[in-house]
């Protein structure tokens, strides 16, 4: 586990003498500390001696855990006393992708039971890709009386049962959050289980719900919570629907609409437009599903302050983006489908001066016959009018080496660059050489990169450059790219930060593994799917590396030498002990 997250890399015996020796803590220390936010830094300041070690320990009411396995919520309770806000990943990243088999593991519920024991006072839980059950959501919501606030993102098991468990008894809530998860929508009922005194709620997002909802419950709760400061809704709330309820929130800072696509009368469109004119304070605005032209003029007023928008699911064509953007002046972070084409990035390009992030994605990703889409023309166009471009998530049918060498000499302090081709192993189609010199200008020109994802075709030649010239890579994802276990070797030799490493369909075997034994301690964790390791090479890492949990996966009717999918990772709680049969741990 890396000790930026949570230092908790000492033994039981450790921890329970420092625990023993700490009932006195220097308050003014603690107090000083308190004001360090990063949990970097604070896990660094613990490092310095044992007084600032026990003054961390008890000023620290913020736990952020990246990986639910390197620690056990038994070692965090004793490390820390005083939690009162957990945050806490489960499966790999590669789940969204659907390569984690089903019921593979983190399950959120032990880690309810110790924090009911120790952290009663819990006031905010924050998952993501874990699975938390409706009897978990009831046991939390029973369990902690002050709670406040609840953020599920990517996560699976639970229902719209759950959720009204939450809205029942949760007399404190504040924040409800409910993104991208694997939820079984029973339907909007879940609405109305909210008290009619209940009044504390600030946040409410069910964007990706998908059943109708009950829009007198919500309306009345939106009447009611006058500290409400952001509302995400679903696409079955209507224009007429969404008016009403803005009438009744004009105090809101992020906006997420329904479907955008509804018949209005002229009345009808007069009062939205008021309505938005009149809500002033928003910044964020997202929705806006299957959105009309007709309609995009409403909005005009309140882009003038947005500094984020996200139109992931609003197939815009170009020319309605560029109308849209032309009221953006403050533009920081844009989200688009793409829809927009290459001359939709035009008009990011000259209309949007201080965006500093962009995300393009696919609008239909399977569809190989599709004719829209977007080229290294709108990137190159973007990064001439976008200067302080510094994070960029982009999905192309095809990119050329001098195009990306473009990109980053106009955009140098880039510090995530993500950049997916999606026909994999496509070269530069211009010269049909591989995509190496691309991002080998990338990690050469950007000295700031902390995240990468390479696509196209690659050679080791690629990896090579990211060795020599990505001192400060701390995520690095790979597919369907390398030569040899060279590539391997010279980013797991050459990257002195790196943290996590997710490597799918790719040559890299036995040696390439093997060959990051001085690297995996100070590491988050490695995944390798559809490479050619071997159980031997896995047998191998585990033998010297006793520290490790090197967990295999295996699919029905695979090579018993095989090893289909490999996940490893530091933890000082030891192997879990809720692997499921398809799981061997090493």
């Amino acid at each position: 586990m890396e000790s930026s997250e949570v230092n908790m890399s000492r033994d039981s015996s450790q921890l329970d003498e420092s625990a023993r020796g700490s009932s006195s803590p220097d308050v003014a220390l603690e107090r000083v500390l308190s004001l360090l936010k990063s949990h970097r830094d604070r896990s660094s300041v613990s490092l310095v001696c044992k007084d600032w070690y026990n003054a961390e320990r008890w000023s620290r009411t913020h736990v952020f855990i990246g990986n639910c396995y390197s620690v056990s919520p038994e070692i965090v309770a004793r490390r820390f006393p005083k939690i009162r806000s957990v945050t806490l990943k489960g499966k790999p990243r590669f789940s969204d992708f659907n390569l984690v088999p089903q019921n593979w593991g983190a399950d959120i519920h032990p880690w309810l039971v110790v924090f009911a024991a120790k952290y009663p006072f819990l006031e905010e839980l924050r998952l993501k890709r874990m699975t938390i059950s409706d009897e978990s959501l009831e046991f939390l919501a029973v369990s902690f009386p002050n709670f406040k606030a609840l953020s599920l993102l990517s996560c699976d098991g639970f229902s719209t049962d759950g959720l009204a468990i939450i809205a029942t008894h949760c007399k404190n809530l504040t924040e409800l959050d409910i993104q991208e998860n694997g939820i079984d929508d029973k339907g909007g009922s879940w609405l109305s289980c909210f008290p009619e005194s209940f009044t504390s709620l600030e946040a409410l997002n069910f964007a990706n719900l998908t059943s109708d909802i009950n829009f007198d419950a919500l309306e009345r709760l939106v009447g009611r919570c006058k500290s409400m400061r952001v509302l995400k809704v679903n696409r079955s709330i209507s224009l007429e629907q969404l008016q009403r309820l803005l009438v009744n929130a004009l105090q809101l800072a992020e906006l997420g609409t329904g479907s955008f696509s509804q018949e209005l009368t002229f009345r009808q469109y007069e009062e939205l437009e008021s309505t938005l004119s009149s809500s002033k304070n928003i910044h964020t605005l997202s929705g806006l599903w299957e959105a009309k032209g007709l309609h995009l003029p409403a909005l005009y007023p309140v882009c003038t302050h947005l500094t984020f928008l996200n139109l992931s699911y609003a197939p815009l064509q170009s020319g309605e983006l560029a109308e849209l953007l032309a009221h953006c002046p403050q533009l920081r972070r844009l989200w688009v489908l793409d829809t927009v084409e290459d001359e939709g990035l035009e008009a990011v390009g000259s209309s949007c001066p201080l965006l500093e992030e962009l995300r393009v994605f696919p609008a239909d990703p399977f569809d190989e016959d599709i004719i829209h889409g977007v080229t290294e023309a709108g990137f190159v166009a973007v990064s001439y009018g976008c200067p302080r471009l510094h994070s960029v998530l982009y999905f192309c049918r095809q990119m050329t080496n001098a195009a990306v060498a473009t990109i980053v000499q106009n955009c140098p302090d880039f510090t995530h660059f993500r950049l997916c081709i999606m026909d994999p192993g496509q070269p530069d189609y211009l010269t049909n050489e591989p995509m190496d010199e691309a991002f080998g200008a990338v990690v050469k020109t950007c000295t700031k990169l902390q995240r990468l994802s390479v696509s196209g075709l690659l050679t080791d030649l690629t990896f090579e450059y990211i060795g020599r010239y990505a001192k400060n890579l701390e995520t690095l994802s790979v597919a369907f790219a390398g030569s040899s276990d060279w590539g391997m070797q010279c980013v797991l030799t050459g990257c002195p930060k790196l943290r996590k490493l997710e490597i799918r369909d790719c040559p890299f075997g036995n040696a390439a593994l093997l060959s990051g034994l001085d690297k995996y301690e100070s590491m988050r964790s490695l995944w390798m799917s559809a490479c050619n390791v071997t159980m031997d090479g896995c047998r191998q890492l585990a033998r010297e590396m006793p520290r490790l949990n090197v967990e295999v996966m295996k699919e029905d009717g695979s090579d018993d030498s095989e090893a289909d999918k490999v996940y490893v990772y530091r933890s000082i709680a030891g192997p879990r002990r809720d692997a499921p049969p398809f799981v061997l741990t090493l």
